[in-house]
């Protein structure tokens, strides 16, 4: 009965179906001194494994240092500022106004200019009208904006 469980548990064990329990046993059973002729061929799989386990390393293993890792902060801020020095660049060259921009630019300025002369214009016109001296017709300044505002507000009402 014992044989025939050996057998069905090496079928499993290399199909990769075993538990670690199981595998002990097939260990164990091929550790002891008699075993069948026709699973002798498996004897020096299992024996190597309790060897490999018996093995351990007596050369001595060199870490890094933690010193080279503190060099990657400084990589990262390196690379953060090609990164933004990239976005700039784009962002920069890439601020040519389109047509429509232009055309409403020009269309402010030509209205800016006229605003301008406008207002010049009126300036001058205000400045005459504001002098305390008599006009041609001998009407004082303050005269003829006190008429300019009783006209306006009958036109108002």
């Amino acid at each position: 009965m014992e044989l025939a469980k050996i057998e069905s548990l090496l079928e499993r064990y290399f199909e990769g179906n075993t538990s670690l329990y199981e595998e002990q046993e097939l260990r164990s059973f091929f550790s002891e001194g008699t075993v069948p002729t026709h699973l002798a061929v498996y004897k020096p799989i299992f024996m190597s494994f309790e060897m490999a386990g018996e093995e351990t390393l007596s050369k001595e293993i060199n870490l890094p240092s933690p010193q080279k890792r503190s060099n990657y902060w400084k990589l990262g801020i390196a690379a953060s500022l090609l990164v933004c020095l990239g976005i700039a660049g784009y962002m920069f060259s890439n601020s040519g106004l389109s047509l429509e921009e232009q055309e409403a630019l020009a269309a402010f300025k030509k209205t800016q200019e006229t605003m301008l002369m406008f207002s010049q214009n009126f300036n001058q016109g205000t400045a005459s009208l504001t002098h305390l001296g008599e006009l041609e017709n001998g009407i004082s300044s303050l005269q003829v904006l006190n008429e300019f505002n009783e006209s306006k507000n009958l036109i108002l009402k």
